[in-house]
């Protein structure tokens, strides 16, 4: 059985004893709790030192939770020889009420359009060996944050066609960043100052939403390169690299790509799986928005059977990487929603009612913080069970949790932990999905030391 004082021990670095202690208690309660995660259900779950009183001030304290995740992330479930990527994304959690702090009218995805609810930008450490993503920092969104600028008035035409008299030109690198755009730049700075020179990394990956120059020069005013998705119909034009006319500008933009009819010396790699074929294209082109030249693959599917076509155009800064590692980190952004998925249908994320700034601050990044020490916790148990789940893992803990409440109301005095570990490590079989025959005793291997530190 792990214990989860031997998990959150490295946190002891930067929070006093009783914070830790609180802490510890809070994680213990929530995975072993069934139902909602709320500030109730914890103080119900969390037993002697968790009182309501308790877990309201946890609740109600300002913390720094990107310190907190870095470190266990930094402790537990880094390792050296591994490749990091900086992934980010947006989560939207429904709301219901008007008192909710930053509450507002979002788009969610899930549900196809707008819905009342709260608004987050999560930045992760995503692991190329592990195929996972840890969140780090967990930001909330504001109206200012996602208002658009406003249009000024348009004037009349007067017939007249062309730029208007006296505009000059600007240069594609010099943008205006929009309140979103600053936002996340500035909470990528925090993120790349708290990690220091621990890990190195390289790429930011974001979705579409971010596939665009603005966010392009962004990203690489802070030293990074870009990853993400263009439309399906982006105009991409091949370099000119014809003579000279002998007058004016050198010509830079050659003939517009035709998604339909690509060049085979694109072609990279080409393979058949279930009657679809797919086709990987790989070039430097232009966009005649963006101002460097772009790193494109282009994935083509074909469905065999009916001749339907589809296709994906990534893309990245750094024109030096193959098309294998760009599409695999890109693939890998999709790990930060298995973070989402989580935190919303385990650890609380859509299940918190506090209303004030700071408790909805607390309630999302804890939500985040039990996905990482779910990592932390389930790795070494995974080593010997592959298929070892978040539901096997509340399983276990809440089953310990009633052995130990029943022996406490039958026995006058608790026995040492070496006598009643037989009957604790049975009683998890009976809610696991996956069934293990020969469960661990206590501490059995379970080392959450086999990483090197990066302390």
């Amino acid at each position: 059985m792990p214990d989860i004082m031997l998990v959150v021990a490295c946190l002891s670095q930067c929070l006093n004893p009783t914070t830790l202690r609180q802490l510890s208690r809070v994680t213990e309660a929530m995975l072993a709790m069934t139902g909602r995660v709320t500030m109730r259900g914890i103080a119900r779950w969390a037993g002697k030192g968790g009182s309501y009183r308790t877990i309201q001030r946890f609740f109600t304290t300002s913390r720094s939770w990107a310190t907190l995740q870095w470190v266990l992330i930094r402790h537990h479930l880094l390792d050296r020889d591994d490749v990091i990527l900086m992934g980010g994304d947006d989560v939207v959690v429904t709301k219901s009420g008007k008192q909710t702090y930053g509450l507002d009218r979002v788009f969610s995805s899930l549900y196809g359009k707008r819905v009342p609810g709260l608004d987050f930008l999560s930045l992760s450490l995503i692991s190329v060996k592990r195929r996972t993503s840890y969140p780090v920092m967990m930001e909330q969104l504001d109206k200012e944050h996602t208002a658009k600028p406003q249009e000024g008035s348009k004037k009349k035409s007067h017939g007249k066609q062309g730029r208007p008299q006296g505009s000059k030109n600007r240069h594609r690198r010099d943008v205006a960043l929009s309140p979103y755009l600053r936002f996340v730049q500035e909470t990528i700075k925090r993120f790349l100052e708290l990690i220091g020179d621990h890990v190195k990394v390289q790429y930011f990956v974001f979705d579409g939403a971010l596939g665009h120059n603005d966010a392009l020069q962004m990203v690489r005013q802070l030293g990074l390169h870009m990853i993400s998705k263009l439309r399906h119909d982006a105009a991409l034009y091949v370099p000119y690299d014809g003579p000279y006319a002998g007058r004016g500008k050198r010509k830079k933009y050659d003939k517009k790509l035709e998604y339909c009819h690509l060049p085979a010396e694109y072609l990279q790699a080409s393979f058949v799986e279930k009657d679809i074929e797919t086709k990987i294209y790989q070039t430097h082109l232009w966009h005649k928005k963006f101002a460097d030249l772009l790193n494109i693959v282009v994935m083509v599917k074909t469905n065999l059977k009916t001749q339907a076509m589809a296709h994906v155009v990534l893309f990245s800064s750094d024109l030096a990487l193959p098309y294998d590692q760009l599409i695999d980190y890109y693939r890998l952004r999709f790990q930060i929603e298995f973070n989402f998925r989580d935190a919303k249908q385990y650890w609380g994320l859509e299940d918190f009612m506090t209303v004030k700034q700071t408790p909805v601050y607390n309630s999302a990044n804890l939500a985040m913080f039990m996905v990482n020490v779910s990592h932390a916790v389930m790795r070494p148990m995974r080593t010997h069970w592959p298929e070892f789940s978040v539901t096997d893992l509340k399983a276990w803990f809440r089953s310990r949790k009633y052995v130990v409440e029943t022996l406490k109301k039958m026995l006058s005095e608790m026995p040492e932990p070496i006598f009643i570990d037989p009957a604790i490590v049975q009683m998890p079989i009976l809610g696991w999905v996956n069934y293990v025959v020969n469960p661990p005793l206590y501490g059995e291997c379970i080392d959450f030391d086999q990483n090197p530190s990066y302390d």
